[in-house]
């Protein structure tokens, strides 16, 4: 039978998109196919499901998820009653729910619906969907005394109309007050009681949304200065030292457009960093001369400036009615609003009272999510060489808004913020070095030359060389200032990780993990049901035997480390005793030397792609391998074939490839691809991040070696 959860509330403006966006995260952590329902809708676009479909890659077609429009609800009510609305509300919830393993229901918001007693229709039909219901109450502008009691009658009101109630939800509660309501409600009501803080962020309207409200003229601006959140609004009219004073971290200027000062002064504020703005919105519909709109462009590249029509007064009426809302043209907000849900709610114990069966598939979407899930469960810090980068800003911007882990930027501070001004990324919470002028500078020098002894390195050699942001931070890691560090998308996989293998090393027998003969690399490969480890596609071009045993050995530790149970693939041109050469020979040894070493770990070699992963060859070439078709480590013989493997399948097949992960070190470092997407940069951070986590303890229980050798699958 479907599950399916209903979200819903009291009132207006309890801001329930954001616990609606948190429940759809984890219902896609745990399942394939999540389906959507939204029993009544009003006319126009729905920002909410299009940012659903959008984030979560929803294949339902939209004309299935709205039950019906609220003027045909109220029409129907009043003339059937309320028993034919909710007949055909539940026949069209029940469409959805055969198609999907899991169904989130989005109640119904309270404004101007005509509809009486919405409380009760919604917990009636939450009930005759079958649906578990979350309650949503807003807190923003109450008491913390109003807020636990308008809480406490939202429970008693759903439970005694018979709802299965999982946990209830305040949101929008004065910062200060969280945790006493928390603790209060906690102890009063019998389901978890989650307590979310007021968010000036989420409020915030982007100045995309300004413009659209306000029918203004963007005059300079690109798509990322439009995405900036305007958390306040500063009205000009004083002389520009005066005005200076009064600006304020990610504020939108709101002027005459005949005050060039004031707009030149604005951007030259922004560019310096003293402070950041959103932009500028001119009023009276008076534009710049272009002498001063191309001064104005150089000064703050990208910065909006944008006109309207009307005068300060109503124009300032209108921007303090406007409230950012969650959409899928606002990504950062959802982050902000997904960071914000899982930082205050128990998301482990939420999803054990959904008792939602986790899907035997793995999609893409599922294994980036329980990566960011497993780095957040104990941070870490992470450092990131190359801070000056754009790719590296946005993707640090989602790793705090997610609350992922700690991040160092190195680079210059100066430059660092003002390209995150630019891109309306806020660095408050993260940590800005400049390696030049670092006080650690000296002491890594002559750790550095400590360290390089035997090759000749002074003190003042090696004070240069720690400049370079790559040794600072891989420095930074060995000296225990950071956890982790992932490098590499402007600079090469050599510049990345030839500090690391003179700094750090590799892991030695007495390291927890045990030790490493190589250091080598893995990617996860995130095809449309399952996820593979591929070994090793990025570091070594033609290894041992030897060498060959121990990346199938760290491969597979990397595997279960990441949720992926290990069976190794020793991949080769031939199966089993078909072939001979010295190519499958070396594949033949290695597996044997992994048998040896470690008989706990399931391995079959030599063994062809096919039969490894295709249970229909495996029946063929191995009826006996408790491996073949079945294979989730997959270890090439050389560099060549399992780089153009590992590619030939990311585009063929339309894999996410993850990677390439760097095993075999004593301390997490990572490389990246110079063309690597933001979304890969966030995957690597968070996958840094769990290595740098204590690995767990060792599950090795030794079985014999015949049963090794043949068990039936």
């Amino acid at each position: 039978m479907t599950r399916s959860v209903y979200v819903t509330g009291i009132d207006r403006g309890d801001g329930r998109q954001v616990v609606e966006l948190g429940v759809m995260e984890l219902l896609t952590r745990q399942v394939d196919r999540v389906g959507v329902f939204r029993p009544l809708v009003h006319d126009g676009p729905d920002r909410l499901f299009e940012l659903l479909r959008a984030r979560y890659r929803l294949t339902q077609d939209p004309a299935t998820v709205y039950g019906l429009d609220y003027h045909e609800a109220s029409a129907l009510q009043a003339e059937q009653g309320t028993d034919e609305l909710v007949s055909r509300l539940v026949d069209r919830f029940h469409r959805v729910a055969r198609e999907y393993e899991v169904v989130l229901v989005l109640g119904t918001d309270f404004a101007a619906t005509q509809l009486p007693d919405e409380l009760a229709l919604n917990a009636r039909l939450a009930n005759e969907f079958g649906a578990s219901v979350i309650p949503v109450v807003g807190g923003r502008g109450q008491t913390a005394e109003s807020v636990r009691a308008e809480a406490r009658n939202a429970f008693r009101a759903y439970e005694a109309l018979g709802c299965d109630i999982l946990a209830l939800t305040v949101n929008r509660v004065a910062p200060a007050d969280r945790e006493s309501i928390a603790e209060r409600l906690t102890a009063r009501l019998p389901v978890p009681c989650y307590v979310l803080p007021d968010e000036p962020a989420l409020a915030a309207p982007t100045v995309a949304q300004i413009t659209q409200a306000l029918h203004g003229t963007v005059l300079l601006g690109d798509d990322s200065g439009l995405a900036r959140d305007a958390l306040d609004f500063v009205f000009g009219g004083a002389t520009l030292p005066n005005f200076l004073t009064a600006l304020t971290p990610g504020c939108m200027v709101v002027t005459p457009g005949d005050r060039a000062d004031l707009v030149v002064g604005s951007l030259a504020a922004h560019s310096a960093g003293t402070p950041p703005i959103a932009g500028v919105l001119l009023t009276l519909d008076e534009r710049p001369t272009d002498e001063v709109l191309t001064l104005a462009a150089k000064l703050a590249p990208g910065t909006p400036v944008v006109s309207v029509a009307a005068t300060s007064f109503p124009t300032a009426a209108e921007l303090f009615r406007l409230e950012g809302k969650l959409s899928a043209t606002t990504p950062r907000k959802a982050e902000t609003a997904l960071g914000l849900f899982e930082r205050h709610v128990d998301t482990g114990g939420l999803l054990e009272r959904l008792a939602v069966a986790r899907s035997g598939r793995v999609t893409p979407m599922m294994f980036e999510h329980e990566l960011l899930e497993q780095a957040r469960s104990d941070r870490r810090r992470v450092v990131l060489p190359e801070g000056t980068e754009e790719r590296v800003l946005r993707a640090a911007d989602v790793l705090v808004r997610r609350d992922v882990c700690d991040l160092t930027l190195l680079g210059d501070p100066d430059v660092i913020r003002k390209k995150a001004a630019d891109l309306g990324i806020d660095l408050s919470s993260v940590q800005l070095i400049d390696p030049n002028t670092s006080e650690l500078r000296q002491p890594f020098a002559e750790r550095y030359a400590e360290l390089r002894a035997h090759k000749g390195v002074s003190v003042e050699l090696a004070y240069d060389v720690v400049a370079d942001v790559n040794y600072f931070g891989t420095l930074m890691v060995e000296e225990g200032l950071a956890d982790g560090m992932v490098s590499g998308s402007v600079h090469s996989t050599a510049a990345t990780i030839r500090p690391a293998f003179e700094i750090i090393k590799t892991r030695r027998p007495t390291d927890a993990g045990g030790g490493a003969a190589i250091v080598s690399s893995v990617f996860f490969m995130c095809l449309a049901d399952k996820v593979l480890v591929y070994g090793d596609c990025a570091v070594n071009p033609d290894p041992n035997a030897e060498q060959l045993a121990d990346i199938a050995v760290q491969s597979a530790a990397t595997a279960a480390r990441f949720g992926v149970e290990p069976r190794i693939a020793m991949l080769s041109y031939s199966t089993g005793t078909s072939g001979s050469g010295a190519d499958v020979d070396k594949v033949r040894e290695a597996t044997e030397l992994v048998r040896r070493s470690r008989p706990d770990l399931r391995i079959e070699g030599p063994i062809q792609y096919d039969a490894a992963v295709e249970p229909s060859v495996a029946a063929t070439k191995l009826p006996e391998s408790e491996v073949a078709g079945r294979a989730t480590v997959l270890i090439f013989p050389d560099l060549n074939t399992g780089n153009n493997t590992y590619k030939a399948v990311q585009r063929s097949a339309g894999a996410v490839a993850v990677g390439p992960v760097l095993q075999g070190l004593r301390k997490p470092v990572n490389d990246l691809s110079r063309g690597a997407l933001v979304g890969d940069i966030v995957n690597t951070v968070a996958i840094t991040a769990i290595q740098a986590q204590p690995a767990p303890a060792p599950d090795r229980p030794v079985r014999p070696a015949a049963e090794n050798a043949a068990t039936p699958v």
